[in-house]
């Protein structure tokens, strides 16, 4: 059975502009806010968590996402790494990896961190990406969002309610409704923006600079990212969506190289494991397979050999364009010199995949799991290769283990929903669709789904699980009407 994935509808540039006002700061100092008073007073960290949870389902349901687990994989183990040593007090954190080359990142209410594919391609190494990301923890740290509700409440201009709004209604149906009432809003919301965006950066800039620091990083990065930044937008006629909401100058840029002077540079600068995602995320963009195993070849040329990352890339790249000859020959070393890299094991798999030979690639996961059992890419590869093998039953048991590690993953719930309905389950079918449906923002789809699920229902628990179900749908249509 087919589970048909929610249609993308063409509302990204409101959900953006949404990004453009979302960090607005209460006071012109720069010393941390006292949290939990008059901003919470404005909107409670419950209610913003759950806000940030109405919109990324909204957001899920109007762009395109990357589905690579192991680009998300690394995503999210990065951020949950610089977590560790920010100031962010609520960590329910969920991640949103878009699939658009433009250089972006953005953190939203509620713990929503969300990364273009672009930003890999624009950092060129992992303390660069690791200060973009520092920078929007302390967006979320410091409570931009409610805080800037607050400053509106205070000047009598609800700028992000009205913004709200017309993106829920656009995102509703009322798509024409939508983008008239935004029109009505944006004018103001800009000039917003623009008077308080500064302070705003700058605050998250000198927040974030103490988070890449003591979570280990050379926090030169920062301002050396903010360099090439102000390069895109000098050579640029679009300026990439980041530099919309995070204007870079001069002064900006400064500002963040004083004050990392003022740290030690002692920290890192860069790892393997970043430069093979970056590898990973330039093949995806590229126009044929073989176009970037040219690129990547030039690039182990130009090292004598001895790059690991141009070597990993140019192996996907020859695995995706049928040379499983040459691939082998360029992961026999990469597999004898990283033998515990997990996205290294993993093109092995892929090249053993795409030769047939499954049984091989079962066990060399087999073998990676007994150390790593939950690990979220080995295990979505492990259905995989069940799924190529036709081996049903097993692959649901994987997925639904997954689901049990990642309820709140859209993409692993589209994969349940495929494998349950090859295994003839079709109860659970319906099931999984509706968290699908629920995560990707169409609650009429979900309450659909659950509706079929309680006819096949045969039995007392399996009916209270779907009615507990039924009523998270209404409350979460509660939550966006209440907005």
């Amino acid at each position: 059975m087919q589970c048909i994935k929610a249609a993308k509808t063409p509302i990204r540039a409101l959900l953006f502009s949404l990004m453009a006002v979302i960090a607005v700061p209460a006071s012109a100092e720069f010393n941390l806010p006292s949290l939990g008073d008059t901003s919470s007073s404005i909107m409670s960290r419950e209610q913003e968590y759950q806000l940030g949870r109405a919109w990324l389902s909204m957001l899920r349901g109007s762009v395109r996402t990357l589905e690579d687990p192991l680009l998300k994989d690394y995503i999210e183990s990065h951020v949950f790494g610089l977590v560790e040593t920010s100031q962010l007090d609520d960590r329910r954190l969920t991640f949103v990896a878009i699939n658009s080359p433009q250089l972006n990142a953005f953190a939203a209410p509620g713990g929503i961190i969300g990364v273009n594919g672009g930003l890999f391609l624009h950092a060129h190494i992992e303390a660069e990406f690791a200060s973009v990301m520092a920078h929007e923890l302390a967006h979320l740290s410091q409570r931009h969002f409610a805080r800037g509700l607050q400053h509106q409440q205070q000047t009598r201009i609800p700028l992000m309610t009205a913004m709200l709004a017309s993106i829920i209604l656009a995102a509703s149906g009322g798509g024409d409704a939508g983008f008239a009432a935004l029109a009505s809003t944006q004018a103001a919301a800009i000039q917003e923006q623009r008077r308080f965006s500064r302070q705003n950066e700058q605050e998250a800039d000198r927040i974030g600079l103490l988070n890449l620091k003591q979570a280990g990083f050379d926090p030169h990065a920062m301002p050396n990212m903010f360099e090439r930044l102000a390069k895109l937008s000098r050579f640029s006629r679009t300026p990439p969506e980041f530099l919309l909401t995070h204007p870079v100058s001069q002064s900006r840029i400064a500002d963040s190289r004083n004050r990392a002077g003022q740290l030690s540079n002692d920290g890192r600068l860069d790892s393997l494991y970043y430069q093979m995602m970056r590898a990973r995320v330039q093949l995806f963009y590229e126009d044929s397979p073989g176009r970037a195993a040219q690129r990547f070849r030039a690039l182990l040329d130009q090292h004598e050999g001895e790059h690991s990352a141009a070597r990993y890339g140019l192996a996907l790249a020859l695995i995706r364009g049928g040379q499983y000859e040459a691939a082998e020959e360029e992961l026999e070393p990469l597999l004898a010199e990283h033998p515990n890299n997990i996205a290294v094991q993993l093109a092995r798999v892929e090249l053993d995949n795409s030769r047939n030979q499954l049984d091989g690639a079962l066990a060399r996961l087999d073998r990676l799991l007994q150390a790593q059992p939950d690990n979220y890419p080995l295990l979505n590869a492990k259905a995989d290769v069940l799924l190529r093998k036709r081996d049903y039953s097993a692959a649901e048991r994987v997925t639904d283990r997954l689901a049990r590690l990642r309820p709140e993953d859209p993409d692993v719930w589209y994969l349940v929903s495929e494998i349950r309905g090859l295994a003839k389950n079709i109860l659970g079918v319906h099931q999984a669709r509706a968290e699908y449906f629920m995560l990707a923002g169409d609650l009429d789809q979900a309450d659909q789904q659950l509706e079929q699920a309680l006819k096949l229902a045969d039995n007392f628990v399996v009916s209270s699980r779907i009615n507990a179900r039924q009523e998270e749908v209404a409350r979460r249509r509660e939550i966006i009407k209440s907005f």
